[in-house]
């Protein structure tokens, strides 16, 4: 560990205080950072203010001020033995990329009264070697002084060869002004001199390789690109905000020319759009899987996702799916039900799996019925449920612990209708409620009590809603049925009260406010 000495200016005087820099013996370096170096000032002055409080002047005040001189002494020997083993390396290899160069100086005690540098500046490097300086200047005044070879910066920069080859030779000194991120500045520097770029990347994070690889195009470092690129491709991507930082900069340079295609592999294809067998097969893995919380939760997963395409403004991005290969599997799922209804109304046969199987199979109608309707395409599901008579004869047949699963369906469709998701015809709207009506009224206790997804509200909502958009004489039919089985249910059959109110004003008041109106009308005209 060498040392890096940083000189603050403040009130005309110069104070020098040492921060640990890692030296490797490859020549890389890590800079501090200058909001790092601030917080160590702060919090060295505040120890410095807490252990020294200022008092009257005492006689023996010279013993109470050697104890912190002692300290400052002692990491000054250890700061002179780091450099000169340090520079024992440096003189063994006189080729200015084999090593970093090192600082040299010593330390001065810092005074107790001083404020917040204004001004920090940091000098590193061996005088000796370097035959460059650059000096970075950063936000809040700080600047860092960089003592380097003019051979290395004009050998791996596009930018400073060319700021080279105007100045003069000696000891030239370059400026750069502010400067937005000096800490990895000088970090990109370091690399030019490191053997194994690609070695040095591994330990850092993404985002200060995206950082390192800003600069160093920047700057035209065109050998730092490529073990930038390899990293980016290598390591995980941690959130989508750090995966589009990385697609936006590796798109930046891809702008520029460079070969990028690796890196972007990991989140494109050379296919355009996705392929419609690919999003099929996934629907039908799903739907032939026997393990319930497997099958639950991935159901999950691809509703929330295909959401979320839907809800994606660009529509050319959102994946096709073939929909005709989803009604099919409608229909399939459909067979397979009435297939298990019939068989559950046959006597001396085992109920359990055909129950068990009758909830797989309406579970998996109801997920296809969730996709069409986030498509708004589920109007043909409409009319294929609607048209189950047969379905719904054997509903009856069948005890109600192994049949409300079915029944879910059908206060999904009301759900749909009443929220204008779904806007499937007239006559497709009364067949559902003649048919699937009845058979809901029958399962709205074991609905209530053993299915978690239902919304007791929300479906008496939906309920009321489809019947309110039929004729008023269906309206009539089909509430008047349902008083008749309210009265006698109560809480097990669905309170469909605002739609009974709806249905009352639209019969018996407004008929009589019409006429009312057309008679003052007349009045009115016959007295004029």
């Amino acid at each position: 560990m060498a040392e890096i000495r940083f000189t603050k200016v403040e009130r005309g005087e110069t104070k020098i205080r040492n921060v640990p820099i890692a030296v490797t013996p490859e020549g890389f370096w890590c800079c501090p950072s200058p909001v790092g170096l601030q917080k160590t000032l702060k919090t060295q002055n505040s120890i410095n203010k807490s252990k020294h409080p200022p008092s009257p002047p005492h006689p023996n005040a010279s013993l109470h001020k050697k104890q912190p001189l002692s300290a400052d002494k002692k990491s000054a020997e250890n700061a002179s033995k780091l450099v000169s083993s340090d520079d024992h390396k440096s003189s063994n290899n006189g080729d200015p990329g084999s090593n970093v160069p090192v600082l040299t100086g010593d330390i001065t005690p810092r005074n107790k009264a001083e404020n917040l540098p204004r001004k920090i500046s940091i000098a590193f490097g061996e005088p000796g070697t370097s035959d460059m300086k650059v000096v970075l200047l950063g936000k809040h005044g700080f600047s860092v002084k960089l003592n380097v070879h003019r051979r290395v910066l004009a050998e791996n920069s596009s930018f400073f060869a060319e700021k080279l080859a105007g100045l003069k030779h000696g000891v030239p000194r370059l400026q750069m002004d502010d400067c937005e991120d000096v800490e990895i500045y000088v970090e990109t520097v370091g690399l030019m001199y490191c053997k194994d770029m690609k070695r040095r990347l591994i330990k850092q994070s993404v985002q200060r390789v995206l950082r390192i690889l800003k600069v160093a195009e920047a700057i035209g470092f065109s050998s730092c690109i490529p073990p930038c690129l390899d990293y980016l491709e290598a390591a995980p991507w941690v959130g989508e905000d750090e995966e589009e930082k990385v697609v936006s900069s590796v798109l930046r340079l891809q702008s520029e020319g460079v070969g990028v295609n690796p890196v972007l592999k990991r989140v494109s294809s050379n296919v355009s759009k996705p392929p419609k067998d690919t999003l099929s097969h996934i629907v039908e893995l799903v739907l032939m899987s026997n393990e319930d919380r497997g099958r639950r939760e991935m159901k999950s997963i691809v509703l929330k996702l295909l959401r979320e395409n839907n809800s994606n403004s660009d529509c050319d991005r959102s994946p096709d799916i073939c929909y005709e290969t989803i009604y099919a599997w409608c229909r399939s799922c459909l067979a397979s039900l009435l297939t298990h209804f019939r068989q559950a109304t046959e006597p001396m046969n085992c109920k359990e799996p055909i129950a068990k199987q009758i909830a797989l199979e309406a579970d998996n109608l109801a997920w296809l019925l969730d996709i069409l309707a986030e498509r708004q395409v589920a109007d043909k599901f409409a009319l294929m449920w609607a048209s189950q008579q047969e379905l719904a004869s054997l509903h009856q047949k069948v005890p109600a612990m192994n049949r409300y699963h079915v029944s879910c369906i059908t206060a999904r469709l009301f759900v749909g209708i009443g929220s204008g998701e779904l806007l499937p015809l007239k006559d497709t709207r009364h067949l559902l409620l003649q048919t699937w009506l009845e058979p809901l009224i029958n399962d709205y206790s074991w609905l209530n009590h053993a299915c978690r997804s239902f919304d007791k509200k929300m479906v008496e909502e939906g309920i009321g809603r489809t019947i309110l958009t039929l004729p008023l004489e269906d309206q009539q039919s089909i509430l008047l049925s349902w008083l008749s089985n309210f009265l006698k249910s109560g809480d097990n059959c669905p309170n469909l009260q605002r739609a009974f109110e709806v249905w009352w004003r639209r019969t018996f008041i407004r008929p009589y406010a019409e006429p009312r109106a057309n008679q003052d009308h007349s009045k009115n005209s016959s007295v004029t």
